[in-house]
């Protein structure tokens, strides 16, 4: 993926896309760019750094979603933390990996709340029966 001439990597979402997922969603896509900076780190510097901009394109339309106002300083905290580690980590001890384990459990919580709307919509369905 390259960037838009505006800079923009992810064009699509930051044109209101992104405001249509759950906090979940919008960090486990986060978490997928860590994922990338931990592939790519002692592979392809550049890459990795695409990575990181990614990742924080992605951690500012998240903290600029109004339905997060409560969690700001979660989210800027994240932010910092991945800096952290995208630098050597010599602020706080942040690693990409103990990020990537952090960001994974939004994926998890995200996929088991989508399992459990299909799951829910099948037992309306089925009368309350759930098969």
């Amino acid at each position: 993926m390259t960037s838009s001439p505006s800079g923009i990597h992810h064009p699509e979402l930051a044109a209101g896309r992104w405001g249509e997922l759950t906090l979940a969603a919008q960090l486990a896509n986060v978490g997928s760019e860590v994922g990338r900076m931990l592939g790519w780190r002692q592979r392809n510097e550049r890459l990795m750094d695409r990575a990181f901009e990614r990742a924080l394109e992605l951690l500012d339309l998240t903290l600029a979603d109004p339905r997060w106002r409560g969690r700001l300083r979660e989210i800027a905290r994240a932010r910092e933390m991945l800096c952290d580690a995208a630098t050597g980590g010599h602020e706080y001890d942040t690693t990409l990996e103990w990020l990537d384990r952090y960001f994974l459990d939004f994926a998890v919580a995200e996929r088991n709340r989508i399992e459990q709307e299909r799951h829910g919509a099948g037992s309306r369905i089925n009368g309350g029966r759930g098969d």
